[in-house]
């Protein structure tokens, strides 16, 4: 259902009501969520509705930017968006965000305190830490005929059997790439350093099939012997184990991590902040990972995960290994440096 039709049917059934009730009462029991598309488990909605009785309508964006512009542009009917930590510190400058004080209920004292990264929201005064995942390589081991442990070891084995991988279509995913093989920050700004990862990448891209987001199904078939990709595709890698794997390279490694915000235009704030209370519980951030197969950061909620989730050092990385993740970071007019390099990655013959 779209937004639009989805507005329609809610004034629709206000007009039947408004007679009876103020209109304020008569929106009382509902929820709109905005969220990453397929990001959120239909059963976790579900249970919020059967014990608020609140109903929730949900609709979807592809990227934080698609986001934004939405809201910037004048939506206001949207009451929970799901920002990317740098996402969060940029819509806190613009004062979109609402102070919920999730920090003082109860159950934020199951959030684990490390994952408190937004650089405008230190103590979690204003959102609920959601979920978090790396970005490794999945890749097909009957194509490539073996476990590969990272980036060098991919770019390696395809070059010597004549295989293709894909690179996502993101701008700062694929730097991020060029980056830590440099061993640089992936949220560099020096000219020097994102012309030296743009040429890494560039080199790559005899190797490289596409840059899509679309490569799941592509190293299932075995048409690509790999791709860049989000450790939700461990979903795969539980479903077809002896094929597939997924990797947080040993060269380092891309975290994301978003949050559960509330929206300062958000014509249900009383209901926005039940849901964040109603997502500190353990069984429903669980109930979410059994079926997002992300990270989260409700500390005893991965102790009722799967045993194979629970178990995944992809979807639970040790601390040696979190020391060799990054996450991205507000970059501001630096943005534009990283824009410069993208364009000549990109058209490179």
């Amino acid at each position: 259902m779209t937004l639009f039709h989805g507005a329609l049917r809610r004034l629709g059934l206000i007009a039947l009501t408004v007679i009876c009730i103020p209109a304020s009462a008569a929106m009382a029991d509902e929820l709109n969520i905005y969220n990453w598309g397929e990001y959120i488990n239909p059963a976790v909605l579900k249970k919020f509705e059967e014990e608020t009785k609140i109903k929730v309508n949900l609709s979807t964006y592809s990227s934080n930017e698609e986001m934004l512009a939405k809201i910037q542009g004048g939506a206001t009917g949207y009451d929970i968006v799901f920002p990317s930590v740098h996402m969060q510190d940029i819509m806190a400058k613009l004062d979109l965000l609402e102070k919920t004080d999730i920090n003082t209920y109860e159950g934020f004292k199951n959030i684990d305190p490390q994952f408190l990264r937004a650089k405008s929201d230190p103590k979690g005064e204003y959102c609920l830490p959601y979920a978090f995942g790396t970005v490794g390589i999945l890749y097909n081991r009957k194509v490539l005929g073996k476990d590969i442990t990272g980036w060098k070891d991919l770019l390696a084995t395809v070059k010597a059997k004549g295989l293709k991988f894909t690179l996502l279509d993101d701008m700062r995913e694929v730097m991020a790439v060029g980056l830590i093989l440099n061993g640089h920050s992936v949220n560099s700004t020096d000219p020097k350093e994102l012309q030296q990862a743009a040429n890494t990448v560039i080199a790559m891209k005899p190797d490289v099939a596409a840059f899509t987001y679309d490569s799941r199904p592509m190293v299932a078939s075995g048409d690509v012997a790999a791709a860049h990709f989000f450790v939700g595709a461990m979903v795969d890698v539980f479903g077809t184990p002896r094929d597939l794997g997924y990797v947080i390279p040993e060269e380092g490694a891309t975290m994301y991590q978003e949050d559960i915000c509330v929206l300062k235009t958000a014509p249900n704030k009383g209901n926005a902040v039940k849901f964040l209370q109603f997502y500190t519980k353990p069984e429903i951030a669980a109930l979410n990972v059994s079926q997002q197969t992300n990270g989260t950061a409700n500390v005893p909620a991965r102790q009722l995960t799967p045993q194979n989730i629970k178990n995944s050092k992809e979807i639970n990385p040790t601390d040696e290994t979190m020391k060799r993740l990054q996450i991205f970071e507000d970059l501001g007019a630096g943005l534009r440096q990283v824009d410069r390099v993208w364009t000549k990655v990109k058209t490179a013959q």
